[in-house]
This record gives structure tokens, sequence and C-alpha cells, in this order.
């Protein structure tokens, strides 16, 4: 039980983050520099649809550029994958 409490915990907070993306509220910029203990498990690729103006073929050609697997977690990035993806945001 404690399990799936901590589960809808997260994915309540990770819904609000997206929100807040979509918003502008929040930067996607920090949350990839420095991302909070909920987010490390979720995809790079979910997170950047949250983005205003980045749709499916958008988010695609970005990883492909900053040569990130669409599979991947916003944990599981190394910090060149960071640091590329950030200032390719950035432009």
């Amino acid at each position: 039980m404690d399990a799936l409490q901590r589960a809808n915990e997260i994915r309540t907070r990770r819904a609000r983050l997206k929100r807040d993306l979509k918003a502008g509220r929040s930067q996607i910029h920090g949350l990839l520099l420095d991302p909070p203990a909920y987010i490390q498990t979720a995809k790079v690729f979910d997170l950047l649809l949250s983005v205003p103006k980045y749709g499916r073929v958008k988010v695609n050609r970005i990883l492909t550029q900053c040569r990130i697997s669409p599979s991947k977690t916003i944990g599981g990035l190394s910090q060149r994958q960071r640091n590329e993806l950030v200032s390719y945001l950035r432009r």
C-alpha cells in the first residue's frame, strides 16, 4: 500500500509539473540541469512534449540532434547529454 501511495503521489506531482510547463510557470532548463527526485524516472520525450510549441516531430528531431534515445529517462541522462539538450533548447 505504501508503494501504491508513493506512486500516486509521484504521478500527481508529474502531472502538476507538466501543467506548469504547458502554462509557462516552469522552465524546462532548470528541470533538466537539476531534476527533482520525482521526475528522475520520467521519459525525456514525455517531458519535452509538455513544453509549448513542441510536438512529436520537433521533440524527435531535438533528441536525434542531441544523440539521446526517445526512451531515455531524465535520471539516465549523462552530463554531456543534459548540457547539449539545454543549450539546444535555449536557442
